[in-house]
C-alpha cells in the first residue's frame, strides 16, 4: 500500500460520525491543527494536481478548477497563491515569520511543520489578480474575497480560519485561505447551523466535537 492509503493522525478522533474519516492523512475529511498531525510528519498526499503555479490534492483540485470557472463567469478573477506545501516547505515558511515576529506571534498566523492543512493538499490560500489585500483582514471585502465567502461552499470549500473562531483553530482571521471538505460534508455543516438557527459555519474542530485547538501541546 501507498504511504497516503496508511498514514493515520496521530491523535485519534473521539466524536467523529461514522461516514466520516477525520483521522486519515489522505481523507477529504481529515482535521489537522495545533493538536493533530499526519503520521507519518512528512506524509505527501499520492495524487497532487497542478491549479496554475500551485499544486491541489486531484480531488479538490478539479473542484478548484470548476470554482475557478464560476468565478471568472461573475466576472471576478481569483488566483491560487498558496497550495500544497511539503513538511519541509512549511519548516522554512514557519521559521521565516518566527524571525520576523516571534515565536508566539508566528503560531497565530503559520503553523508549524507537520500541524499544517496545506500539507494535506486540501487547503488553498487564494488571492486577487491585482493583489490587492493579499493575505490581510481586508481581503475579505475585495471582489474574491466577497465571492468566496458568499459561493466557496457552493464548491465544497470552507473558509476554514473564520473570524471570532481563533480559540478553536488557533489562528487569527483568515479570509483568504480556503479549505476543501467535500460537498456532502459541507451539506451536514450548513443543516448543523441551520439547526442552531446560525448563519455561521462550525468549525471541523467543534462540528467533531474534538475541542479547541488554540495552543500547541506541552512537549
Amino acid at each position: 500500500m501507498s504511504i497516503a492509503l496508511t498514514a493515520v493522525l496521530v491523535a485519534p478522533a473521539d466524536a467523529a460520525p461514522a461516514d466520516h474519516d477525520i483521522d486519515s492523512a489522505h481523507s477529504l475529511q481529515v482535521v489537522v491543527n495545533k493538536h493533530r498531525k499526519p503520521d507519518p510528519a512528512t506524509y505527501v498526499p499520492d495524487q497532487l494536481k497542478r491549479v496554475q503555479s500551485e499544486r491541489l490534492q486531484a480531488t479538490a483540485a478539479e473542484a478548484f478548477q470548476r470554482m475557478t470557472r464560476a468565478v471568472r463567469a461573475d466576472g471576478v478573477h481569483i488566483v491560487p497563491v498558496s497550495g500544497h506545501r511539503s513538511h519541509a516547505e512549511q519548516a522554512s515558511l514557519y521559521g521565516s515569520y518566527v524571525q520576523q515576529y516571534g515565536q508566539e506571534t508566528a503560531d497565530t498566523i503559520a503553523a508549524r511543520p507537520g500541524h499544517s492543512e496545506h500539507q494535506t493538499g486540501l487547503a488553498m490560500d487564494v488571492g486577487n489578480a491585482d493583489g490587492e489585500c493579499a493575505v490581510q483582514d481586508c481581503f475579505e471585502g475585495t471582489p474574491v474575497g466577497d465571492w468566496v465567502r458568499k459561493n466557496a461552499h457552493r464548491h465544497g470549500f470552507v473558509v476554514c480560519c473564520p473570524e471570532d473562531r481563533q480559540e478553536w483553530t488557533g489562528y487569527a482571521y483568515e479570509p483568504w485561505h480556503l479549505r476543501y471538505v467535500g460537498l456532502q460534508l459541507l451539506a451536514e455543516l450548513q443543516a448543523d447551523a441551520a439547526a442552531e438557527g446560525s448563519a455561521e459555519l462550525d468549525t471541523l474542530e467543534e462540528y467533531f466535537g474534538l475541542g479547541p485547538a488554540p495552543d500547541y501541546p506541552a512537549v
